[in-house]
């Protein structure tokens, strides 16, 4: 099989990781308001990198999973926290269930000038997309929403968000859960936003009677599981991308050092015992690339082949980037636990995308589950 990328997608990827190069400024983050980079994420729009998220008749230019695999592996290898996560799910949701007038904020999106987040974890959820206890009632004409969400990933600065709310059933059913489109100012909306270990904000969300028109409800009422099940296949896709870039940077970041730093007179880089555990990184991390190929080849199967690739993906590169963190930073010695050096934003980084969409511990809990089934 020809794994090369298509001349499109690989300009894509040769422009994103000149443009990324330039303005990614890793120590700034921290400093920012949002504990990302707005210059980048003008760029990124500009570029239109946005666009390679959504297929063509929803505005965009691409939305497969090599699509997505090509765009987070160099966001990844910058260590950029750019919210574009957050579009793959929530925007993917509004494309998959939304009416033309809701579909319309797209433009917005795609655009770089509309920020999104999915709000659908709860304190006691865990990582299972069914535990949903928010609820939502209809009242007259429209909704009333109440609940909590927690860490939602650029909850505080996201102009609209994707809520999910149980209209129907037991916490713990897959039937009965219904999305929403809320306005970051709607009543009753209470945001306590934090900074994230590796970039970025997240936020804790409280719901007290927040009132919603009508047309607020995403797709149909009680109906939205397999919709968010499907969006957070895309959204595993796009995360083990990011960490394969992730890694990558990590491994180069090391090999670099061990080729600097000498002792009894040679680079530490030529003791025989360092070289046989990078090369057993390089193995690993071929091995997580393979699979990450293989998820987003199979992310428009069938319910039960896709979920499968899902969790043996995200436990195997969660595995892998445990490994890379660890060696890494025990490679460097001291320096590698400082916060002024690169390697330290790409390890918290790196650990972050393991706990977030399910762990690796998690996933093969799921994995046996789904074989067995």
């Amino acid at each position: 099989m020809n794994f090369d990328l298509t001349e499109e997608r690989q300009m894509l990827q040769d422009g994103l990781r000149r443009m990324l190069g330039d303005v990614t400024d890793l120590k700034a983050l921290s400093e920012g308001k949002y504990g990302w980079s707005e210059k980048a994420w003008g760029q990124i729009a500009e570029m239109g990198v946005i666009g390679a998220l959504f297929s063509e008749e929803d505005g965009g230019f691409g939305g497969g999973g090599f699509d997505l695999m090509v765009v987070f592996e160099e966001m990844g290898r910058a260590g950029a926290p750019e919210p574009l996560l957050e579009i793959v799910l929530a925007g993917g949701l509004i494309a998959a269930l939304g009416s033309e007038e809701q579909k319309a904020h797209l433009e917005g999106v795609i655009g770089g000038e509309t920020q999104l987040a999915f709000a659908h974890g709860e304190p006691g959820s865990r990582y299972d997309l069914e535990r949903v206890a928010a609820t939502a009632t209809e009242d007259g004409d429209g909704w009333v929403l109440s609940g909590r969400k927690s860490v939602v990933t650029n909850g505080a600065e996201a102009d609209l968000l994707v809520v999910s709310a149980r209209t129907g059933g037991e916490v713990g059913d897959t039937d009965g859960i219904s999305l929403f489109l809320v306005p970051k100012d709607a009543d009753g909306l209470d945001i306590r936003d934090y900074p994230l270990a590796g970039g970025g904000r997240g936020a804790e969300i409280v719901m007290e009677d927040v009132r919603l028109p009508a047309d607020a409800l995403l797709g149909e009422k009680g109906g939205a599981y397999e919709a968010i099940e499907a969006a957070n296949a895309r959204g595993v896709c796009a995360l083990t991308a990011e960490a394969l870039g992730l890694m990558e940077r990590a491994r180069k970041l090391t090999a670099d050092y061990l080729a600097q730093r000498t002792q009894f007179g040679q680079p530490i880089g030529k003791f025989q015992a360092l070289q046989f555990r990078m090369a057993d990184l390089i193995i690993e991390i071929e091995q997580s690339r393979s699979a990450v190929i293989n998820l987003a080849g199979h992310l428009d199967d069938a319910r039960e082949d896709r979920e499968l690739h899902v969790s043996a993906t995200k436990q195997l590169v969660g595995q892998t980037a445990k490994l890379v963190v660890e060696e890494s930073i025990q490679l460097h010695g001291g320096i590698g636990m400082t916060m002024e050096y690169d390697l330290g934003h790409f390890a918290r980084r790196l650990t972050m995308t393991d706990h977030r969409l399910g762990d690796a511990l998690y996933h093969l809990g799921r994995f046996t589950r789904l074989r067995a089934a």
